[in-house]
């Protein structure tokens, strides 16, 4: 791992950091070291932003592990779409895709094999004809029960996905055997190519958002009105939704479990996610 020099002597404002496979471990657990990192740089009057792919209902709870309501910190999920502030519950930037939009790419995602769901509060809205199992890593795996695991959701099964499409929503996940979202991704988004943003969030997960939704703009969006500009922040990420911010910020840190298009965008490269990454990265920058 290594500084470049030009960011030796930087003021930091703020933190950005993804969830899944950046902040937490392969066990989705924040390691103590990290942890005890954040919580200084807190202390030190540093902003923590938790950016993820996630639901806002899916982290709350590692908002309040890591205090962030009580340090003035922001929550920027569904792949920057909507950004909230951790401590007041304001919305400070929203960017949904609207109904006609929404339920002509519901229609279009049919012709797939896939399993597509919207969030909504704390809420997960699924057909109740759709499959919830994929065959993931040889093994069975209920994609809709590990969702609602992990963001704190309740399943919600209606006849036609179209019935939570009254108002806009913030993204249409679809989920499915990562070898098959892999060969037929490009023909999912082809209708809506410049129409709708698109990328992996997992193997296993693809997910469309509005037009030019993505972290990176996000962050432009909601910072300015906080006093903190692009080069006063650090940026973590492992995923393709990750490197928008990456380059963003005025320090891009790719995970050294992340792919290659995260870290061909960093700054730098720190230890993966079960290896304090985070923890040595913000050592050598904040020192």
């Amino acid at each position: 791992m290594y500084l470049p020099e030009r960011f030796s002597r930087m003021a930091i404002k703020a933190i950005a950091l993804d969830i899944d496979g950046t902040l937490t471990n392969d066990r989705k657990v924040v390691t103590p070291r990290t942890k005890m990192a954040l919580l200084a740089a807190q202390d030190a009057g540093v902003k923590l932003i938790l950016a993820s792919g996630r639901p806002v209902q899916g982290l709350r709870a590692i908002a309040s592990e890591l205090a962030l309501s009580e340090h003035g910190g922001l929550l920027v999920a569904f792949n920057g779409a909507h950004v909230v502030d951790a401590q007041t519950d304001e919305v400070l930037y929203d960017q949904p895709i609207d109904s006609d939009t929404m339920r002509e790419l519901i229609g279009h995602v049919r012709d797939f094999d896939v399993i597509p769901w919207i969030t909504r509060g704390g809420e997960l809205f699924v057909e109740r004809s759709s499959r919830h199992v994929i065959r993931y890593r040889d093994e069975d795996l209920d994609i809709v029960e590990h969702e609602c695991r992990m963001c704190d959701l309740v399943p919600c099964e209606v006849d036609d996905l179209l019935e939570a499409c009254a108002t806009p929503q913030d993204k249409l996940l679809c989920a499915a055997e990562p070898e098959y979202l892999q060969e037929r991704w490009r023909s999912m988004v082809e209708p809506f190519d410049g129409r709708l943003s698109a990328m992996f969030t997992a193997d296993f997960y693809f997910e469309f958002m509005a037009p030019g939704v993505d972290k990176g703009r996000a962050l432009a969006g909601a910072l300015p009105k906080l006093g903190i500009d692009a080069s006063e922040v650090v940026a973590f990420g492992d995923g393709q939704n990750d490197v928008s911010m990456i380059k963003w910020a005025g320090v891009g840190v790719a995970m050294g479990n992340a792919i290659d298009e995260a870290k061909a965008a960093a700054d730098m490269v720190t230890a993966s996610n079960n290896e304090d990454g985070i923890a040595l990265a913000l050592d050598e920058i904040l020192g």
